[in-house]
């Protein structure tokens, strides 16, 4: 069997890293950058680390800040207008999974102009051409949207959110600068993080794992598991700094496998109710882990180990649900709401949501077969 990975042609880390992007984009000879970016994060001046590079490096650049959360195709067609009117050459993204996403669409919209539908982007579409050259400075530690060939944009128009893959968009250079991390309010940080732990977890029990991404997820899981409460709620800069490269590692593991229902799950309520996805994501973790543990119980003894949870004399369905109990524990600490009655979702709606979520493209990668009534009832334990 042959397996592919696909990473970025070249990444930096660390502190400061942010200082290396003016270097890149002048050794590719580009001149216009668009830099895409959402209004918070502008107004926080978050962003002024970046700006302050180009500007210092005389790099011109035009200003699209026009991004929500759960972006839409809306926001990718209106970042479309400002790239078209400038005739820019490279995109640089700077924030977190929705602006890093809007951008890959973007990108490839801009080389492959028959997609401009956005649209017709869902799921493998059918690009031809690499997409206009994307830097991402990442400044959350959660969806490691800088390193997968993955993005999701919702489809206001038919309530859903389309996962798009494509091996064409991913950005030629990443660059993760925890010092763009810092000032993450502590729910965002949290909420991420969990983002970033699903991302490894599900990954790591996807029925496409194998060896290169395995070693990615294991040691993501471990990373996030012991570093996200002190990055998140004590703010301390070691862990924030090893919170940024565990999402990475989760990235460079699950874009290459896949992931399986939490997201399915979590795509459908972000489409019908906007909820954050790694908010979604953290909710839904330890019902979906509990559900997936009978099909691989090894796997979850190898996570155990990992995290450094105590399985010691147990058997396997005490192994798999001292997993599920120390990820819930996790969220507790991290004050994420438990429930979906607790985050307004009408209990009415789960079969429409299961239903969503069976046809979304994260579900064939599920380690345990699943149907719509399964998935319905998951949506009920949680609520």
């Amino acid at each position: 069997m042959v397996n592919r990975v696909v990473l970025n042609e070249t990444s930096y880390f660390g502190r400061g890293a942010r200082n290396n992007l003016a270097t890149e984009i002048k050794s590719r000879g580009f001149h216009k950058v668009l830099l895409v970016t959402d209004k918070t994060l502008f107004d926080s001046k978050v962003v002024d680390m970046v700006t302050r590079v180009l500007e210092h490096n005389t790099i011109g650049y035009y200003l699209f800040d026009g991004i929500k959360p759960n972006p839409t195709v809306k926001n990718v067609q209106d970042g479309l207008v400002v790239a078209n009117i400038n005739n820019v050459d490279c995109i640089v993204a700077v924030g977190g999974g929705s602006v890093i996403d809007t951008a890959k669409a973007i990108s490839i919209i801009m080389t492959n102009p028959e997609f401009n539908d956005v649209v017709s982007l869902a799921g493998v579409a059918d690009t031809k051409n690499k997409g206009l050259p994307l830097f991402a400075l990442p400044t959350t530690a959660g969806t490691a949207a800088e390193v997968t060939i993955n993005y999701v944009i919702t489809d206001e128009a038919n309530t859903k959110k389309m996962v798009c893959v494509d091996v064409h968009d991913i950005p030629v250079c990443a660059i993760i600068d925890p010092d763009l991390m810092d000032g993450m309010p502590p729910m965002l940080a949290a909420s991420t993080g969990m983002d970033a732990l699903t991302h490894a977890m599900e990954g790591y029990i996807t029925k496409a794992g194998w060896l290169i991404p395995d070693m990615f997820h294991v040691n993501a899981m471990a990373l996030i598991y012991k570093n996200l409460e002190k990055a998140a709620i004590k703010k301390d800069k070691v862990a924030i700094e090893k919170m940024a490269y565990a999402q990475y590692i989760a990235g460079m593991g699950f874009s290459n496998v896949g992931l399986g229902i939490v997201h399915s799950m979590a795509h459908s309520l972000g489409a019908y109710f906007d909820t954050p996805h790694g908010i979604a994501n953290a909710l839904l973790l330890p019902h979906v882990m509990r559900f997936n543990g009978q099909a691989c119980p090894q796997l979850f003894r190898n996570m155990a180990n990992a995290m450094g949870i105590d399985i010691e004399d147990t058997t396997d369905q005490e192994a798999i649900d001292r997993v599920v109990v120390a990820i819930k524990n996790l969220s507790v600490s991290l004050g994420i709401p438990q429930t979906l009655r607790e985050i307004g979702i009408p209990e009415e709606m789960l079969p429409t949501l299961a239903k969503q979520a069976m046809e979304d493209v994260c579900t064939p990668g599920n380690p345990r077969k699943v149907t719509v009534e399964d998935i319905t009832n998951l949506y009920r334990e949680a609520y």
